[in-house]
């Protein structure tokens, strides 16, 4: 049977996929994964890594698969021995790496594995719906909230993807899920956006959240990262669900390739219109799924009680009014997003209060990992004291910076990017207090910048951590660097703070 047939053959868990040669880009959650997927199908695996934990490194044989630890820099003999059928490509990977270029040139297929997972999706029986969650910011909140919504309405769900969890786990968790919350990053979509099957994903609802420069080392412009963006709309079935405040997600849903009969379901915090969701008077409204929504509206939750539960900063409202509308479209009742939303807590590193001393409060929003992200933080509080600073990834600061030269008192620069952000304030916010952390020892980054912040910081001000970079310049993720944030604060309020975060394993992308 020729390559191309058997591979579009490959659509079931019980197809045979025996003896299929694949070669697995990457042994990190997801391409640990995929090899353990692939090898209990009874497939040919070739594991390629420039760098492993050592604990997937020793598993790799134990399943069955071979692994190559090499630099990547050039095609190893091993793949070009093997021939793979297919290459399976962790999110990481530039479409330019010298691999995927071989591929290319080979005729050798690429997958990432959203599709390997949506090809072997009926392992435990009926195959859960899916719904798609991405964006430049709020995705994994959104996330959360949404599978907590349909949790609440009694549903096996499983928030996974991006997330931390990947879909081939939750594939094959034999409990069996009646849906799966998705969350994509662009990486992941890029690949998606290739697939060559007779059986593409087709998600029952998606949101693209919002979009602004990020990974654009990665992708090239900001036009292939919009465009890699907007393939989460393809073949949805029922709610495209858009950012009225974002022309560029409503315009991807515009010119999206949807099935007939999905609907465009806007949302921001104005007043929705009918098929929207919004704020009327501080009440959080679904204009979208009720039969009288030209002269009505359902009542999802209010913003004073957002705000009791430590959610009613603009852009996590925002989150909420995304993931009701994808809840809501699965049939969630309002009284279920609302009882859902009294459970709910944000996870660590997210606008999170760690001290409030002297009139002063200290937050850690170390997940602001590029200037859109930051920009929300920043937006919440009247006036900052911000430690911004790290792994710039290629975007502009210039305009988070010139937004926001009011509100700060001063600003405390750390990381490997730091000139940008110093000639940006240099060039609209002359007035501003620069302080610049120059040691690059990470166990003195952070208490260097909580000393410098606390010479600013005056009555009323936020010290704010919100970095609007990446971590991996000084720190393992953004989860480390939030927590050393922390550390550093409470050893300077001398053990004033109360001990709040838990961290979880995570990476920024």
């Amino acid at each position: 049977m020729p390559q191309q047939n058997r591979l579009d053959g490959l659509t079931s868990w019980r197809a045979d996929w025996t003896g299929l040669k694949v070669a697995v880009l990457g042994l990190g959650v997801t391409g640990f994964s995929v090899a353990d997927t692939l090898t209990e199908l009874g497939a040919d695996v070739l594991v390629l890594a420039s760098n492993a934990a050592d604990e997937r490194a020793q598993l790799i044989p134990v399943i069955g698969a071979r692994l190559v630890q090499a630099s990547l820099d050039e095609v190893p003999a091993e793949l070009a021995e093997q021939r793979p059928d297919v290459i399976v490509v962790s999110p990481g990977f530039v479409p330019t790496h010298p691999i995927l270029v071989w591929a290319a040139e080979q005729g050798i297929a690429v997958w990432g594995d959203v599709e390997l997972a949506w090809r072997v999706r009926d392992k435990v029986g009926t195959p859960a719906d899916w719904i798609l969650v991405t964006g430049t910011n709020g995705k994994t909140t959104t996330v959360q909230l949404a599978a907590t919504m349909l949790a609440a309405a009694g549903l096996r769900v499983a928030p996974c993807g991006n997330i931390g969890v990947p879909v081939l786990d939750a594939v094959r968790d034999p409990a069996g899920f009646d849906v799966f919350v998705v969350e994509l990053s662009s990486y992941q979509l890029h690949y998606l956006s290739a697939q060559t099957g007779p059986d593409p994903v087709t998600p029952f609802s998606a949101v693209c959240l919002n979009i602004a420069d990020d990974h654009i080392d990665w992708h090239g412009s900001l036009e292939a990262y919009v465009a890699a963006k907007a393939h989460v709309y393809d073949r949805t079935r029922v709610a495209c669900v858009y950012n009225k405040a974002d022309e560029r997600t409503m315009r991807m849903v515009q010119e999206a390739e949807v099935t007939d009969g999905a609907r465009a379901i806007g949302f921001d915090l104005g007043v929705p219109g009918p098929s929207d969701f919004g704020v009327v008077d501080g009440i959080l409204c679904d204009r979208a799924f009720l039969e009288e929504r030209h002269s009505s509206a359902l009542e999802l939750t209010t913003v004073d009680e957002l705000h009791e539960l430590g959610l009613a900063a603009p852009h996590i409202v925002q989150n909420v009014l995304a993931a009701a509308a994808l809840a809501r479209s699965y049939g969630v009742t309002p009284e279920q997003v609302r009882l859902a939303l009294q459970g709910f807590a944000l996870d660590a590193h997210r606008i999170e209060v760690v001290a409030s001393v002297g009139e002063i409060t200290w937050v850690d929003d170390s997940k602001a990992t590029n200037p859109h992200a930051a920009n929300a933080s920043l937006a919440s509080y009247p006036s900052v004291v911000w430690v911004v600073g790290g792994l710039l990834k290629g975007v502009q600061i210039d305009e988070i910076v010139r937004r926001h030269a009011d509100r700060v008192r001063g600003v405390v620069v750390i990381g490997v990017d730091r000139q940008p952000i110093l000639e940006a304030f240099g060039r609209h916010a002359p007035q501003v207090p620069l302080f610049e952390v120059e040691t690059s020892d990470t166990e003195q980054v952070m208490s260097a910048a909580v000393d410098f912040a606390a010479g600013i910081a005056e009555p009323g001000d936020v010290v704010l951590l919100a970095p609007a970079a990446a971590s991996m310049d000084q720190f393992a993720n953004y989860a480390e660097r939030g927590h050393k944030f922390q550390q550093a604060v409470r050893t300077y309020l001398g053990g004033q703070a109360d001990e709040r975060s838990t961290d979880r394993p995570t990476d920024d992308r």
